[in-house]
């Protein structure tokens, strides 16, 4: 009889997560517009429209991670207010001269907020998958991606203050403590296993916003803007 291993099994929550979702990270590099904008091949188009049907997962996220900041399990998590929310609206307005109300809001878009959104219900220790995928990712590799699309698509330095964390001057520093509030997270939550099958979850609905971002962008108004 093969023994079946759980999230408590495993000492580090975040190393759960990143094996338990290291084939559709992969995936997720090699789909829709995050592979072209990876590539230095997107359009400012895409990189708007992409934006504008994240910034509702992180307001979600972020609203979650409020509502639940007296629970034990999310307390160190919500203490770091990284809110990304905000910085990615301000992006927005810069990239569409001050209104980017025009730029349409997914299904996909929608589904991914409204996951996050029901994840917030309950004790809301899903949200550890969600801010794992979020923020860790951002943190890891978003100083690489502020110079890549400063190149292509060539943005400007106010269309990309979602990549600055003005509050924490070492982002080495930064990660690694947000790292390991991430695994104390998950040592206080009832059942560590739910937020790996979370972060599963999560990845998946990162790449079917991609393919739809890719899918929608010819369309788009605002493209070879």
């Amino acid at each position: 009889m093969t023994a079946t291993t759980t999230a408590s099994d495993i000492p580090s929550v975040v190393n759960a997560l990143y094996f338990g979702t290291k084939a559709l990270h992969a995936e997720a590099e090699r789909s829709g517009i995050i592979r072209d904008l990876l590539r230095g091949d997107a359009s400012r188009a895409g990189y708007i429209l992409l934006q504008r049907n994240l910034l509702p997962a992180y307001q979600a996220l972020e609203r979650g991670l409020e509502r639940h900041s007296h629970e034990p399990a999310l307390t160190a998590l919500a203490a770091y207010r990284l809110n990304r929310a905000p910085a990615l609206a301000a992006d927005l307005d810069a990239l569409c001269d001050g209104d980017f109300t025009a730029v349409p809001l997914l299904p996909a878009g929608e589904a991914y907020a409204q996951r996050i959104a029901a994840c917030a219900e309950g004790d809301g220790a899903r949200l550890i998958a969600h801010a794992y995928t979020r923020y860790l990712g951002d943190l890891s590799g978003g100083q690489i991606l502020k110079r890549l699309f400063a190149k292509s698509p060539g943005l400007q330095p106010s269309e990309l203050s979602f990549y600055d964390f003005p509050d924490y001057p070492d982002l080495d520093v930064l990660k690694k403590d947000y790292r390991n509030a991430i695994d104390h997270a998950g040592t206080l939550a009832s059942d560590p296993q739910r937020i790996v099958d979370e972060g599963s979850v999560a990845f998946t609905l990162n790449i079917e916003l991609s393919c739809a971002v890719k899918q929608a962008e010819p369309a788009l108004p605002l493209t070879g803007a």
